[in-house]
């Protein structure tokens, strides 16, 4: 048996998806092979608001999934749209990694240590929101590309492979990306801040993979829990054994909020989700693109199943809602 795994083809997207198929493989006893798929995101230029925001990186690895040219994907789950797919679903969310956001400055520099004017880059607007709320003296720059080309960009930082940019308009101070990334492709040595969600609250699901796969090969749940005793395949088995019940909890809660705001990941929405003992726990918070307003709400539940983590994110959706969120946010809701 050899399972066919649909992945981006950055060196991140690789390692990743290297990394959960190893971890399929040991438990299935089965081969795996990466099927390469170029995505909407990889082939067009400009911001991810641009281009659409949500979906970009995950339309053609879920029509490679519907079309048999895979039998899994792997997604960054921050990615990934709120709204599923017909035909698919979401086999495994595996123990998220760091969910944090980082700064990968000149010199060692924190944030608050950065000089007025600093240049800083980002391609996230919920990043760009939250630094200009924490330093409104310093510039915010759209920038997009991958880990090492975004590294590239700011001289002398450890193991920077690419050097100092040849245009120096395009040098920066400093850029913001995801820890996880970092760890994940052993580039943490760059990072000079990691920021607590106390300063900047991540990405609905940033930190989280998903492995998608059609729904007659995705394990039996109800409710979102595993049901004992159902038939089910060694690939559906495999899934099972990789996912994690507290990270898909949280991803759920977050996801949850993020689709009632009606927003997707290119909006100035942050949230994260934690279980502690027997409740989950729910921070969101919505800013203005400009950072100058911003709403920041908590919520917990003792209801640890995927309703009960479904319900915490709606209701906090609706206090911020109900607290003017889309006044000055761009919400669909």
């Amino acid at each position: 048996m050899s399972v066919r795994i649909g992945t981006r083809g950055s060196a991140l997207a690789l390692t990743q998806t290297q990394q959960v198929a190893d971890r399929l493989a040991a438990v299935g006893g089965f081969d795996v092979e990466l099927v390469r798929i170029k995505t909407e995101g990889d082939v067009r230029t400009g911001s991810l608001a641009q281009l659409g925001g949500t979906g970009v990186f995950v339309a053609a690895l879920r029509e490679a999934l519907l079309a048999d040219r895979c039998d899994v994907a792997i997604h960054s789950l921050k990615d990934l749209p709120t709204a599923g797919t017909p035909g698919l679903a979401l086999g495994a969310i595996p123990a998220r990694a760091d969910a944090r956001d980082v700064l990968c400055a000149r010199d060692g520099l924190t944030l608050a240590q950065l000089p007025a004017g600093a240049r800083v880059g980002t391609g996230s607007p919920r990043r760009a929101a939250q630094l200009r709320a924490a330093r409104p003296d310093i510039e915010v720059v759209d920038i997009r590309g991958n880990v090492d080309t975004r590294l590239g960009r700011v001289p002398g930082l450890p193991g920077n492979a690419e050097g100092a940019p040849g245009d120096p308009s395009a040098v920066l101070d400093a850029v913001v990306l995801a820890a996880a990334g970092l760890v994940r492709l052993g580039r943490t040595e760059v990072v000079s801040e990691y920021f607590e969600p106390e300063v900047m609250l991540p990405a609905p699901g940033q930190g989280a993979l998903a492995v998608e796969c059609r729904a007659d090969d995705a394990p039996v749940r109800e409710n979102g829990a595993l049901v004992e005793g159902a038939v089910q395949g060694v690939l559906a088995q495999s899934l099972a054994a990789i996912d994690d019940a507290d990270t898909r909890l949280a991803v759920g809660a977050e996801r949850a909020l993020l689709a009632r705001l009606e927003a997707g990941c290119a909006a100035p929405v942050g949230a994260f989700a934690r279980r502690k003992g027997s409740l989950l726990y729910l921070d969101a918070v919505v800013c203005s693109l400009d950072g100058t307003r911003s709403l920041r709400l908590s919520r917990a539940t003792d209801g640890l199943t995927e309703v009960g983590a479904h319900l915490l994110g709606i209701e906090l959706a609706e206090e911020l809602l109900a607290q003017g969120a889309a006044d000055f946010a761009d919400l669909g809701a």
